[in-house]
């Protein structure tokens, strides 16, 4: 068998070219491959097994093939299709060339259990179909007749390895021999044995979804995600929103877990709709998980205080039970950072002492304590003090100062009449707001008269006069059980009854605290 010079170069520097690629191509887990050969033929033919060994001189001639090969079940075993052109040809017992044009057509199973990144090894067997034509016939004749042009079944069998140039491109080495089904190959038929020949070829082979592919476009190639774990078929492997190569090359999450940070939100919707940092569990370090804000405390979870109240959504809800969504949650007119920074009061609770006023009412209004009952001290508690009028800020106006008579001056009678004149419900007005002022308090109303007439018709006069005050304080609703009217007459003047000054003076209404 001789080889041209030229062949032989060419041989050698895609063998060393191959050899020097150090890359891991993609044997195994493609999506197709696309080939063509070019292959030196050797027939085997009744000329050549009699002849041998004492006749070398054998006529190669070539064959060229065309390819496609897909993955059959497994990583491991492949399909191919393939076809081609060549011719076959050698010497007869003459030594004379005779030449037949072929045309192979067949369908191989290739073995390839290695998994290997320079080199892969396999094995084929295959069957198919072989159309022939004698270009030039033998010099000896045919014992039998044989026909020409015609069709044969093919069994190709061998083996051979690829070598990877680069993760599309494959050097493929092959060899084997071809066995038909008719002794006619060489236009001489002597009926004792089939036709056959043998092939060694070299091929570059285009690998479709190779390791360089990104079949499912997510950014990331199929040897990447090999190496990563992920489904190169589909661009989001774990269903987070986000594509594989999002995740490993702009968010650094990971894309076999739709939860990186473990805090209840997936990848995507951190990235695509919250804002938040998918490899941080707490994005805005507020003490809460960026799920939790979202889905059981509807907060924000980018901004550690959502209410605005000066302490953080975790601080409110782990540590204060308020309301992370409202800045005053218990509606006292104090936010809840005002209540724990600045006053101490219960943020939860809207009357922290419990007197009846708002922890916001006695801050901003009345200025009063609202961590103390009375703020003044003076025995009624805030709340009492605003209703009725009095100072919570004043001790002294506490209890009512009445203990000793009080004059009401202004309170005038007709001589001899008991009528409430309109000057003198002026002046009762005042004592209408004493008693509403100190609801506990129970008063007397005294009558005294002058001592003009007789004693006894001024007893009479003046317990109808304090009786005719007592009367007006009901009406104006005073609870009768606090008044008690009391007519002295003319036994307690407050100055002598000499003249008719000091006579006005005595005819006057008192008004005392007895209780």
């Amino acid at each position: 068998m001789k080889l041209s010079h030229n062949s032989l170069v060419l041989l050698v520097v895609i063998l060393v070219v191959g050899l020097n690629f150090n890359v891991s191509a993609q044997f195994n887990d493609y999506t197709a491959k696309f080939g063509i050969q070019i292959n030196a033929l050797l027939p085997d033919t009744e000329f050549d097994k009699e002849n041998r060994p004492a006749d070398a001189d054998y006529k190669l001639a070539y064959l060229g093939r065309a390819l496609v090969r897909f993955e059959f079940f497994t990583e491991v075993l492949e399909v191919e299709l393939g076809a081609g052109f060549g011719q076959l040809q050698g010497v007869d017992y003459n030594n004379q060339l005779w030449r037949t044009n072929l045309i192979p057509v067949d369908l191989r199973l290739i073995l390839s259990p290695f998994d290997m990144d320079i080199w892969n090894p396999y094995a084929y067997g295959g069957v198919g179909a072989l159309y022939f034509s004698i270009d030039k016939s033998p010099s000896v004749p045919s014992p039998q007749p044989t026909v020409s042009p015609d069709w044969t079944t093919i069994f190709p069998v061998g083996g051979g390895f690829e070598i990877g140039l680069s993760e599309a491109l494959i050097l493929d080495f092959t060899g084997g021999y071809t066995f038909t089904q008719t002794d006619d190959l060489n236009a001489y038929n002597n009926g004792e044995a089939k036709d056959g020949y043998f092939n060694v070829g070299l091929g570059l082979t285009f690998v479709n979804g190779s390791g360089a592919s990104d079949n499912d476009m997510d950014g990331l190639t199929k040897s990447e995600e090999k190496k990563i774990g992920t489904n190169p078929d589909n661009p989001d492997t774990d269903g987070d929103g986000l594509k594989d190569g999002e995740e490993v090359k702009t968010y650094k999450t990971d894309p076999l877990n739709a939860d990186s940070d473990a805090d209840n939100l997936k990848d995507g919707q951190e990235v695509l709709t919250h804002k938040t940092d998918p490899l941080k569990a707490d994005t805005d370090t507020d003490m809460l998980k960026d799920g939790e804000e979202v889905f059981t405390y509807k907060t924000n979870p980018m901004d550690a205080d959502s209410d605005d109240d000066s302490i953080s959504d975790g601080k409110e809800v782990l540590e204060y039970k308020t309301d992370p969504l409202k800045p005053d949650t218990d509606k006292d007119l104090l936010t809840d950072g005002d209540e724990i920074s600045r006053f101490n009061t219960n943020p939860i609770a809207p009357d922290t002492d419990g007197e009846g006023l708002l922890d916001g009412e006695e801050v901003n209004q009345y200025r009063t304590d609202p961590l103390n009952v009375d703020t003044d001290g003076g025995t009624v508690n805030d709340y009492k003090e605003v209703k009725r009028g009095t100072d919570p800020l004043d001790p002294e106006d506490d209890v009512v100062k009445i203990d000793v008579p009080i004059v009401l001056e202004g309170i005038t009678f007709a001589t001899g009449k008991s009528d409430i004149t309109p000057e003198s419900a002026r002046v009762l007005e005042g004592a209408l707001k004493t008693l509403a002022t100190y609801p506990d308090i129970i008063v007397e109303i005294s009558g005294h008269t002058d001592n003009v007439g007789s004693s006894s018709s001024n007893l009479r006069l003046s317990q109808r006069r304090a009786d005719s005050v007592r009367q007006w304080l009901i009406l104006k609703g005073v609870n009768p059980d606090r008044i008690i009217s009391k007519g002295y007459g003319e036994d307690y003047p407050m100055v002598p009854n000499d003249s008719k000054d000091n006579r006005r003076r005595n005819r006057r209404i008192e008004f005392k605290r007895i209780r």
